[in-house]
This record gives structure tokens, C-alpha cells and sequence, in this order.
């Protein structure tokens, strides 16, 4: 089942968010949330992936950019515990977040992908989002440049 995150999740959220930033190039960021943070972070346009109970997953929208000409454009991001990969809850996800951005009259959506992790860009493609720039060296993490895939998708 996808439904809106709310304070109560994060205590599910933050180890699914903190073992992706431990162990992978999925996000550059090298700096683990805190429990706080993630209840900030997840207040708004935040959905997670439940399955008996159990948060196994979750997305969030935000703006791709600042100011009043980027206002119709987001990113994303969705997290998957490390158990629950290939069972459609990613895909489940995506497709709800698309859905909340265009109900929210937005136009844009940007997927911002790890070229290490190819099966995400092989995801989103098949999601529907053209990958529009390859932007090199731009990530550092685990001592090594990451280049950055950039994918779009009009809703």
C-alpha cells in the first residue's frame, strides 16, 4: 500500500535512508540523518511503501531549483529497503509521486541517478523518464568522482 509519510514512519524511514547513505552511491551525501531531521525532511509530499504493516520503502518530492522559473519543476527521490528490491514497490511509489506532482501543477519531474547504479537509470527509463545529461565528476563519495544522470519526465 503507498500513503502519505507521516511522524510517525520516520523511525521506520531513517535506518532505510541511513543504510543507503552508509553503504551506496545512490546519494552523495556521506552525512547520516538524524531522527529529526528525517521528520523535517518527510512532512510534507512524502509517501511510503507499507506491506503488512511494515514501512518497506519510501519517496518524496522537492524543488529541482530555486526561484519563481523553476516553480513547476521537482525531483525526487525513493528509497527501497535493502530486502525489498524488484517487488514493485519502487514502481508503486514513482507513480504516485508523479501523480501528487501533477495534481500539485507541476510539469516536471527530474530523476537524478548515480551513473554507478545503472539499474536505477534503466528504472526510470522504463518509468518514462529521457535521460538529458550526463554531468561527470560532479559526486564524490567512498574516495571516487560519480558522475550524475540526469532524467526528466513531463507529466
Amino acid at each position: 500500500m503507498i500513503r502519505p509519510a507521516t511522524a510517525l514512519d520516520a523511525p521506520a524511514i531513517a535506518p532505510i535512508w541511513n543504510q543507503v547513505i552508509r553503504e551506496t552511491t545512490i546519494t552523495f551525501n556521506p552525512t547520516e540523518k538524524t531522527l529529526s531531521e528525517v521528520e523535517t525532511l518527510i512532512a510534507q509530499n512524502c509517501l511510503v511503501w507499507e506491506e503488512a504493516g511494515t514501512v518497506q520503502g519510501f519517496g518524496r518530492i522537492f524543488p529541482f531549483r530555486g526561484g519563481e522559473g523553476y516553480r513547476f519543476t521537482v525531483e525526487h527521490t525513493i528509497m527501497i529497503h535493502p530486502g525489498s528490491h524488484g517487488r514493485g514497490g519502487g514502481r508503486a511509489l514513482l507513480d504516485a509521486l508523479c501523480q501528487m506532482a501533477k495534481a500539485q501543477g507541476m510539469h516536471t519531474m527530474i530523476a537524478a541517478c548515480s551513473a554507478e547504479k545503472p539499474e536505477a537509470v534503466k528504472f526510470h527509463a522504463a518509468c518514462g523518464f529521457v535521460t538529458v545529461a550526463t554531468m561527470p565528476e560532479v559526486g564524490f563519495k567512498f574516495g571516487r568522482w560519480i558522475d550524475l544522470v540526469l532524467m526528466q519526465k513531463s507529466l
